[in-house]
Formats: structure tokens, sequence, C-alpha cells
């Protein structure tokens, strides 16, 4: 059963604290304070190790359904979100929603009367923002709970009586985070890495700016790498034997002039049938040893097994066309459970699998924060 208290138990206490002497304008610079007055913080291996994992446990469908409020996860499934990397913020509390809806708020009414364009489809009347926890998906002890961002409005010349809508949204969560970096951190700084924007640009600037003066953080974008495109592909895939794929549908550019767009579109058994056969090579074809070991191996993905599932496709794919996949770069994949794009657009369509999806994307907002 998942414990959850109150909100207070998701904001993590950092096993190691190192005393901040004063809030700077800027987290770069904070943080480099804090390397200054503690060197040990430079030496954490969290710090050090800026690869992407190499290995990753196989996903396990998680029935979240029953811990995540239902709207709010019909609202995280149906949306695709552009995202961002955020630095740890500085004195965030996780107690304090009501109070950031009112500044955020203000903050948006001041910058429109100072003449930021912040219209959605039209001028807008007003603008209420609503801060809330999206309890239920932090996987370990310190993960900190993920907060949902949403901002309603009606056009200026709406009727009196009709209601406000959503108009833009975003979250900010960490999954799975590297637990040597979150206890690496300074006292009083929440790690929430990986931010998710749906809605008007003006609005998204809006918020970033409101986080970053509240909170010295930084945002940044977030692409998703052609390795971890890979890594989704094959993670997705591994779940077809317990919910259908569908299909698994890629989309390259390879270098011509002009660029040649090729959408290779793969049927969802004999993806699973591919797959399958990079899984049972690389473990040798079974035989005989320790259950326990085997089990293990079973439960953990590689990066060599991934390798060789997108070499097949390739391979593939030039025995029937003879165009060569590994010159060109891999900009979208897709499958019944998601898809996700280089440019860091990526859409859950399958709430069982979220968490394997945005432990991945967390990492990948960890390790593209400048340290």
């Amino acid at each position: 059963m998942e414990k959850h208290h109150n909100s207070v138990t998701r904001t993590p206490l950092n096993s190691v604290v190192v005393q901040r002497r004063s809030k700077s304008k800027s987290y770069r610079l904070s943080y480099r304070s804090c390397l200054g007055a503690a060197s040990r913080l430079g030496l954490t291996p969290a710090l050090t190790a800026r690869r992407l994992n190499t290995s990753r446990r196989a996903p396990k469908p998680h029935n979240i359904t029953e811990k995540v409020d239902a709207e709010q996860l019909t609202l995280l499934v149906k949306t695709e979100w552009q995202l961002s990397y955020v630095t740890p913020l500085y004195q965030f509390r996780h107690t304090q929603l009501k109070s950031y809806s009112r500044q955020l708020s203000a903050f948006i009414a001041a910058e429109k009367q100072q003449g930021m364009a912040v219209e959605v489809e039209g001028p807008q009347k007003t603008f209420r923002v609503s801060f809330s926890l999206v309890q239920g998906l932090t996987e370990s002890d310190d993960d900190a709970e993920t907060v949902l961002v949403q901002i309603y409005s009606k056009p200026l010349f709406a009727r009196q009586d009709e209601p406000q809508k959503p108009v833009w949204s975003g979250w900010l969560t960490c999954i799975n985070g590297n637990p040597e970096y979150l206890g690496s951190l300074p006292k009083d700084f929440i790690c929430l890495p990986l931010f998710g924007s749906s809605g008007a640009e003006g609005l998204t600037t809006l918020v970033k700016s409101w986080f970053q003066q509240s909170f010295d953080c930084c945002f940044g974008p977030l692409e998703i790498s052609h390795t971890s495109l890979q890594w989704l592909m094959a993670l997705w895939t591994n779940c077809h034997n317990e919910y259908s794929i569908q299909h698994l549908k890629m989309i390259w550019t390879l270098p011509a002039v002009p660029p040649l767009q090729v959408t290779y579109t793969v049927n969802s058994e004999d993806a699973w049938e591919l797959w399958g056969s990079v899984r049972k090579g690389n473990r040798g074809g079974g035989g005989g040893g320790g259950g326990g070991e085997e089990a293990e191996e079973e439960s953990s993905i590689d990066i060599e097994e991934v390798r060789r599932f997108m070499q097949g496709l390739q391979s593939h794919f030039y025995r029937h066309f003879r165009l060569d996949l590994s010159a060109g770069s891999l900009n979208q994949v897709s499958t019944a459970l998601g898809s996700a794009k280089y440019s860091g657009r990526i859409k859950i369509s399958n709430s069982r699998y979220m968490i394997t999806t945005l432990t991945l994307l967390t990492e990948c907002a960890l390790l593209k924060m400048p340290i």
C-alpha cells in the first residue's frame, strides 16, 4: 500500500546537508557557491557520472489508476507535452501550493498589464492558476511528489455565467531519480527535474519566468536523443506480450538534397519476434544455472540488446529498399503506448507503462542539467 499521509512526506530530506550562505540570483551561481563551500559535494559520484544508464529494468505494468486522481491521470495521458529540464528548486514547499497559485496568478496579471502578450486564441479576460499534487506517481523515497499547474481563463467577451476553461497545463516530476545525485543536493533544494508543458508559448514563458524568479532555478530545452528514442522503442516493444503495441513506427531523416524523410512502420508481431530473438540470443539460448540469476537477467534490458534490435530493423529495411537508415537520424518513434520526438515532445498513451517512460525521461533531464 502506497504511503501518502500528507504532502510533507514527499518533500524529501537530503542525506548530505551543505550550509548555503546566501540565496544568489541564479541557480548556477548558487550551485557554484555550494561547490566552493563544500568540496565533498563536487566529489560525489552522482555529479561526475554523466552518461545514460547502459542497463535498466524491463518495464512492468503499474496499475496507477488506483493511486492517481482519475481527472489528473486523464490529462497526463491524453496530452502531448513539450519537455524541458529544470534545475533544483530552492525553498520550494509542497505545503504552499495554494499560495503559489495566487502568486503566479498575480504575476501573470501584472505581466499582462505591462503589455506582455498572453492571449490564447483571442484576448482573455483574466487568468486563474491552480497548483495541485499528483499523488501516487512516486517510485522511491527520494522522489518528490509530482506537481501539476493549470491555468484557466475565458474569452474577454464571454457571458458572465460562462465557466473558465483550462488554457494551459504543465507539470514537474521526478520518477526514480538518481539517489546519489538527489542525496548530494544542498539543504532546501527540491529536485523535480522533468517539466512538461502544453499550451500557448507565451504562458509557458511566463510560468518558467515566475519559477526562475521564485525558486532560483533555470529551465532548458530537453531533446530526446537518438539513444533515448531507441531505448523507448525497446522498452515499449518489450511490453507487447502484456499489452499490444499495435505497431512500431519510426520517422527518419536521411542526408540528401533536399533531406529525405522516411516513415518506417513495422507490424507489432514482427517487432515482437525480432525483439524476442535479440533477448534470447543475448542469453545464450538458455541452459542450466541459478534460477535467481536467470530471473534477474530476464528483468533487465541491456544497451547491447537495444542496439541489436535497431540493427535488425535497419537490416530488414535495407534488404527491401536499399536505403541505409544508420546514415540518417531517428526523429520520432511511436506505438500504442506512446510517441516521442527528438524535439522533446512526448505523449504517453497508456497509464500502465507511464512509470517506465517517465523514469527514462527523468534520467535524461538530470543528465542534461548544467553542473
